[in-house]
């Protein structure tokens, strides 16, 4: 589906970035700079107010983006800015309390954080070891992959974009499980991803030395993704599903390869589970069905979801294959999907 069906709103246009400084939020900047309708207006950053974008980041010297100047993250100041749309690129945690002056000040809210991705606030407690700093927006969120709830984008006013994992293993699973066509049980996704996934912050274990010609899992047993994916997918499924995930930090910046393994039903293939996503996806601009296994170098700097399905028969298992760019179709190019759609924009427009 390349258009949305809703007229555009020009009230939606002039865009706000908070957290621009990261690596999700660089991302943004440089996907919105370039959009033929949005208009960033602002963005803002406590470490860098009063600094001029293009100096903070000299990639976008010379663009029209980089004179704009950083404004200091306060959620006052972000519901008292002149615009439709409010994008978050700020760590768990901290977005909720963005989010909440930014709808009361009748933004819409796109979030790129995990703080409105669950609907019960026991389960980010338990997930992200605290409480929940605005449990009652829980049920108001719209948990956001735009094919898989691209509806319920168009009405909503906060919209949580799911994490990047996430997107890579519910891109697959999600239709072939609401078809029936997967066992919801013994589910393994096996992802690897890109360091810069872990965020643009100083930490021994993301040093050069450290991660270069090195290959590591880590969050184990329960890295904080799995409450989204297995929420996500029970679901698809109409019952509880629990998977086995390992995710790990590959020696690359960007990009995520998940290996998932699975039983088909009864009387079920690779080739029934692709037709079921071929059918799902056929006018879905940014998921492509691979006859080989995708490779994580033909999606970096894209939107697009690569996937490749084949039987295993010794076992009777399926093995699917999915690749994203972590900070594209696993965050900035999501958020910006999402806007499009919110917005009654094609889907397309800024990310092709």
């Amino acid at each position: 589906m390349t258009s949305s069906t809703s007229k555009t709103d020009p009230a939606l246009l002039k865009v706000a970035i908070v957290g621009a400084s990261g690596y999700s939020g660089e991302e943004l900047c440089a996907l919105l700079d370039r959009h033929p309708s949005a208009e960033v207006t602002a963005v803002f950053s406590r470490q860098h107010a009063g600094k001029s974008l293009g100096e903070v980041m000299p990639r976008f010297t010379g663009l029209k983006i980089a004179s704009l100047l950083f404004t200091e993250a306060d959620p006052t100041n972000v519901a008292a800015c002149d615009v439709g749309v409010v994008f978050l690129a700020l760590p768990h945690g901290v977005a909720a309390e963005y989010a909440t002056a930014a709808l009361k000040a009748g933004k819409v809210v796109i979030d790129l954080s995990a703080d409105f991705r669950l609907r019960e606030a026991m389960v980010y407690a338990d997930y992200y070891g605290g409480e929940h700093p605005a449990p009652e927006l829980l049920q108001e969120a719209i948990y956001a992959i735009p094919e898989l709830s691209r509806e319920a984008i168009k009405a909503s006013p906060l919209i949580a974009c799911a994490g990047c994992y996430p997107t890579s293993i519910q891109l697959p699973l999600v239709p072939l499980l609401k078809a029936g066509f997967l066992d919801p049980t013994g589910i393994v996704a096996s992802s690897a991803s890109g360091v810069s996934g872990a965020g643009k912050k100083a930490a021994v274990d993301y040093l050069y030395a450290e991660c270069n010609e090195n290959m590591r899992a880590y969050g184990l047993p329960r890295h904080r993704h799995l409450s989204e994916i297995e929420q996500q997918l029970s679901h698809a499924a109409g019952k509880k599903v629990a998977i086995t995930f390992i995710p790990h930090l590959a020696p690359m910046n960007r990009g995520i390869h998940s290996t998932i393994v699975a039983t088909p039903s009864e009387g079920k293939n690779a080739s029934d589970l692709k037709k079921v996503l071929l059918e799902t996806y056929s006018n879905d601009p940014f998921v492509r069905i691979r006859e080989q296994p995708p490779e994580t170098k033909h999606v970096t700097g894209t939107n697009f979801c690569d996937i490749a399905l084949f039987d295993e028969p010794r076992t009777g298992r399926v093995v699917i294959l999915s690749v994203i760019d972590n900070l594209v179709k696993g965050a900035a190019g999501q958020a910006v999907q999402c806007f499009n759609v919110r917005a009654g924009l094609p889907e397309t427009e800024g990310l092709i």
